[in-house]
């Protein structure tokens, strides 16, 4: 039998080839620009996340190069070539730049495409942070061994010299991927000192990848933890997004969790972990949460959704707030959803998200817990109205998420649970082919309001408005005759009120 030796040099052959197959497809591009480089003087090679995701046989269309120019130089090089530049990201050294190129196609007919590369150039360089700083100092280095050094891990610190396309791996990253190693080109302490937002990179990685991260790197994330304080909650957000939308997010989460890490970026994670005692049993509250996430990406069907997860991440973080020890030996979590709404909306709005992400997942949180009073069915047709309309176009997101909320390992109360939530979406169905659901409104509009009472606009209309659409979701469309004599009606006694 091969022995692991024999298994990493035969996953480094195959790794060798995928990079040079990969290499090969975006080579009208590469040298092309490494050619005018070199005839300005400068070197460039292919470098980073390009290089290791050549060597995994999934090199796209985002090419990133370092190079010995600077970046004044880069953009008299690349203007004239590229279809068009951009300068965002200068004060750090890198040039931005798209290229439309005819390249070999990779599907198994062949042939050559039109495709549209994303390209970034930056230059040899250092950075470190100011521990009073948000904002990493730069400044250029002399050769590309400097430049890879200073890069976050050995996977990440390998480059390709182009037109002439010599490996450079000076840390050994070319072995760290064949073993699915995370470590990093120099000590971890230096390399988080200089960057502390590479703890969680190292976890975005760990769930991205499925690597394992090296025990050397995990303790040096346990003993720096808080040095993740000084980076911006823009960065912390980007980073958390690209773990949780990962195929492997569990695998990142844990890590944050157990290094503490989450303790500083999203302390209502690690909260769940509830102390249990011998005499009040209540399901694992951190663990219910994870298997919630996994069920819920399982229900997605359009790629991963950043609202659906986080939804499922976040749905149960009120439960520490609203434990109760009842006398009969259960735990009670009474309200959980609606606290754990507002905590919510505190924790993503600190996390600098978009208010309408705020206002979805928040929503989401709140009404996870509303089909548990379905029952067997015992809904009313306007309770049914009232869920719609109360989760409006989140709908099918909460469809997902209350059924991913089943991690009971009873099979006849799943089976219960799923077969009342079918029930449940085609009673919904039903309604919806009849009442049109998705955009329920009162039986009279605004104009019609103001015309039928003879008054004009203010806050009586919206008064009127409010009892049209109660009076709607509580008994379905009506005539409008009817309506226009319950609207009467309801004004006789709000004007003898």
């Amino acid at each position: 039998m091969p022995n692991a030796n024999e298994d990493n040099l035969s996953a480094l052959s195959q790794a060798q080839h995928l990079a040079v197959s990969e290499l090969l497809r975006v080579s009208p591009v590469a040298d092309e620009l490494a050619r005018r480089f070199q005839a300005a003087g400068f070197s460039l090679a292919l470098v980073g996340g390009s290089v290791r995701d050549a060597l995994l046989g999934r090199l796209g269309n985002d090419l990133d190069f370092t190079t010995d120019a600077r970046p004044e130089d880069v953009l008299k090089i690349v203007r004239p070539w590229a279809d068009s530049v951009w300068e965002v990201g200068i004060a750090f050294g890198t040039v931005g730049c798209q290229k439309d190129a005819r390249v070999e196609s990779p599907d198994a007919d062949g042939g050559a495409a039109e495709q549209l590369f994303q390209i970034e150039i930056t230059t040899y360089r250092s950075e470190a942070y100011d521990r009073s700083s948000r904002k990493p100092e730069v400044s250029y280095g002399d050769s590309i061994e400097e430049d890879l050094v200073r890069r976050d891990f050995t996977v990440n610190a390998m480059a390709v010299a182009l037109p002439e396309k010599e490996f450079i791996d000076p840390h050994g990253g070319l072995r760290d991927l064949a073993e699915r190693a995370l470590r990093t080109p120099g000590t971890p302490e230096e390399s988080f000192s200089d960057d502390p937002l590479r703890m969680m990179r190292a976890a975005r990685f760990a769930a991205q990848l499925d690597f394992e991260v090296a025990p050397e790197v995990v303790a040096a994330m346990t003993a720096m933890a808080d040095r993740i304080g000084i980076v911006s909650a823009e960065r912390v957000r980007d980073e958390l997004n690209k773990l949780i939308l990962s195929a492997h997010p569990r695998k990142g989460l844990t890590l944050l969790v157990d290094t503490g890490l989450a303790q500083h970026v999203l302390p209502e994670l690690p909260a769940l972990r509830l102390e249990r005692d011998e005499h009040h049993r209540h399901k694992d509250v951190y663990e219910h949460t994870l298997i919630v996430l996994e069920q819920a990406m399982a229900l997605e069907e359009d790629g991963p959704d950043l609202v659906l997860r986080l939804a499922a991440l976040l749905h149960d973080i009120g439960k520490p707030r609203t434990r109760r020890f009842e006398d009969d030996g259960r735990v009670s979590f009474h309200h959980h959803e609606v606290v754990g709404a507002k905590m919510t909306k505190k924790r993503l709005t600190a996390l600098k998200y978009s208010n309408e992400l705020v206002k979805d997942i928040s929503r989401l949180v709140e009404l996870h817990l509303r089909f548990h009073g379905y029952g067997t069915g015992e809904w009313t047709d306007s309770a049914v109205r009232r869920y719609v309309r109360d989760s409006g176009p989140l709908l099918e997101r909460l469809h997902k998420l209350t059924r991913s909320d089943c991690t009971t390992r009873n099979k006849r109360k799943a089976a219960a649970l799923s077969r009342a939530y079918d029930g449940l979406e085609e009673r919904i169905e039903r309604l919806q082919e009849q009442e049109e659901l998705d955009s329920i409104r009162p039986d009279l509009d605004g104009n019609e309001i103001m015309e039928i009472l003879s008054v004009g606009p203010g806050p009586a209309i919206g008064q009127a408005y409010a009892f049209l659409l109660e009076l709607r979701l509580e008994n379905g469309p009506m005539q409008r005759d009817d309506a226009v004599s319950a609207l009467k009606e309801w004004w006789a006694t709000q004007s003898q009120g």
